[in-house]
Protein backbone atom coordinates (compact mmCIF):
# COMPACT_ATOMS: atom_id res chain seq x y z
CA UNK A 1 0.00 0.00 0.00
CA UNK A 2 1.43 3.56 -1.02
CA UNK A 3 1.64 6.30 1.27
CA UNK A 4 -1.51 8.50 0.01
CA UNK A 5 -3.70 5.03 0.33
CA UNK A 6 -2.47 4.18 3.98
CA UNK A 7 -3.25 7.64 4.91
CA UNK A 8 -6.32 7.65 3.09
CA UNK A 9 -7.74 4.81 4.96
CA UNK A 10 -6.13 5.69 8.12
CA UNK A 11 -8.09 8.73 7.79
CA UNK A 12 -11.81 6.81 6.93
CA UNK A 13 -10.89 4.37 9.92
CA UNK A 14 -10.73 7.67 12.15
CA UNK A 15 -13.48 9.63 10.57
CA UNK A 16 -16.03 6.87 10.71
CA UNK A 17 -14.71 6.30 14.35
CA UNK A 18 -15.54 10.20 15.24
CA UNK A 19 -19.12 10.12 13.77
CA UNK A 20 -19.72 6.42 15.54
CA UNK A 21 -18.67 8.15 18.77
CA UNK A 22 -20.61 11.68 18.39
CA UNK A 23 -24.21 9.12 17.29
CA UNK A 24 -23.98 7.16 19.81
CA UNK A 25 -23.01 9.94 22.43
CA UNK A 26 -26.00 11.99 21.44
CA UNK A 27 -28.21 9.28 21.45
CA UNK A 28 -27.29 7.78 24.66
CA UNK A 29 -27.36 12.11 25.90
CA UNK A 30 -30.83 12.16 24.44
CA UNK A 31 -31.89 8.90 26.49
CA UNK A 32 -30.59 10.21 29.48
CA UNK A 33 -32.81 13.15 28.94
CA UNK A 34 -35.57 11.19 28.61
CA UNK A 35 -35.20 9.79 32.47
CA UNK A 36 -37.11 13.16 33.06
CA UNK A 37 -38.94 14.28 30.12
CA UNK A 38 -41.41 12.27 28.90
CA UNK A 39 -40.08 9.31 26.28
CA UNK A 40 -38.58 5.89 25.86
CA UNK A 41 -35.38 5.92 27.65
CA UNK A 42 -34.88 2.59 28.24
CA UNK A 43 -35.04 2.17 24.79
CA UNK A 44 -32.74 4.96 23.73
CA UNK A 45 -30.23 4.38 26.01
CA UNK A 46 -29.43 0.87 24.81
CA UNK A 47 -29.97 2.02 21.19
CA UNK A 48 -27.15 4.43 21.72
CA UNK A 49 -25.08 1.93 23.78
CA UNK A 50 -25.78 -0.28 20.81
CA UNK A 51 -24.03 2.55 18.26
CA UNK A 52 -21.43 3.22 20.48
CA UNK A 53 -20.61 -0.53 20.76
CA UNK A 54 -19.58 -0.81 16.71
CA UNK A 55 -16.00 0.98 17.53
CA UNK A 56 -15.73 0.75 21.62
CA UNK A 57 -15.33 -1.91 23.31
CA UNK A 58 -16.52 -0.46 26.72
CA UNK A 59 -19.90 0.40 25.25
CA UNK A 60 -19.96 -3.49 24.56
CA UNK A 61 -19.24 -4.68 28.04
CA UNK A 62 -22.11 -2.26 29.42
CA UNK A 63 -24.61 -3.25 26.99
CA UNK A 64 -23.77 -6.96 27.63
CA UNK A 65 -24.11 -6.12 31.35
CA UNK A 66 -27.37 -4.27 30.86
CA UNK A 67 -28.92 -7.02 28.37
CA UNK A 68 -27.98 -9.63 31.31
CA UNK A 69 -29.68 -7.80 33.72
CA UNK A 70 -33.07 -7.14 31.86
CA UNK A 71 -32.99 -10.71 31.65
CA UNK A 72 -32.41 -11.74 34.80
CA UNK A 73 -35.34 -9.52 35.04
CA UNK A 74 -37.92 -10.29 33.07
CA UNK A 75 -37.23 -14.20 34.22
CA UNK A 76 -37.80 -13.15 37.69
CA UNK A 77 -40.69 -10.93 36.52
CA UNK A 78 -42.26 -14.27 34.69
CA UNK A 79 -41.93 -16.50 37.57
CA UNK A 80 -43.66 -14.09 40.38
CA UNK A 81 -47.00 -14.01 37.60
CA UNK A 82 -46.46 -18.10 36.84
CA UNK A 83 -47.29 -18.29 40.91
Amino acid sequence: MTQPNRLAATSMRTARRIVIGILGTTVCLIGVALLVLPGPAFVVIPAGLAILSIEYAFAKRWLDKLRRHISATMQKQRMKQGK
